[in-house]
């Protein structure tokens, strides 16, 4: 009945910065009358929704343009609220940044499709740009310790996987303790 497709990519400008685009589209496979868009049915496949964001970002996550488009949406009124998302021009995708689009972009300051974009256009980005800020890595410092060290399972700096590629990081007492606690 009904098919969601969000599409993200992320490019490699020629200036050094770095633009990722995000996708929604929402199609039915029925007919669908949206009574402000049109007083026929939306056929099957034509999209309900079809709304895009980009974001250029610098290798330290800073927003330096935001973007966003809303080519087909159920109601007329809808893209009059894509220009709000300039907004996140000047933000970080950091810790904290899900909690600041949600404050910026929640109820009626936002779009709801966007909002919800904004989650793996922000992940996109960490993808994206992985092998340009390792590489940058390796050249300020290579004994850094990992951004992405206790941000998941995988990277628990308990772990085999820490134990194994980054063990001057590796804390088998946190392991023990944890346990102990447990």
């Amino acid at each position: 009945m009904h098919t969601r497709t969000v599409t993200c990519e992320g490019f490699e400008r020629t200036d050094g910065l770095w633009d990722i685009e995000g996708h929604l589209t929402d199609i039915k496979t029925v007919p669908i009358m949206l009574r402000d868009r049109s007083d026929t049915a939306v056929e099957p496949g034509v999209p309900i929704h079809e709304m895009s964001i980009r974001i250029t970002i610098d290798l330290d996550f800073n927003i330096i343009d935001a973007v966003s488009s809303m080519d087909h949406t159920p109601f007329r009124i809808c893209p009059s609220i894509a220009d709000a998302y300039k907004q996140l021009t000047g933000l970080r995708i950091a810790p904290g940044f899900t909690k600041k689009c949600k404050e910026l972009f929640s109820g009626t300051n936002g779009c709801t499709h966007l909002l919800e974009l904004l989650g793996p256009v922000a992940t996109t980005a960490f993808q994206a740009t992985h092998q340009a800020r390792e590489a940058r890595k390796e050249q300020d410092d290579e004994h850094d310790r990992p951004h992405t060290l206790n941000t998941c399972h995988t990277f628990d700096s308990t772990g085999e996987v820490v134990k194994k590629y980054w063990p001057q990081f590796y804390e088998p007492e946190k392991l023990i303790t944890t346990r102990e606690v447990n």
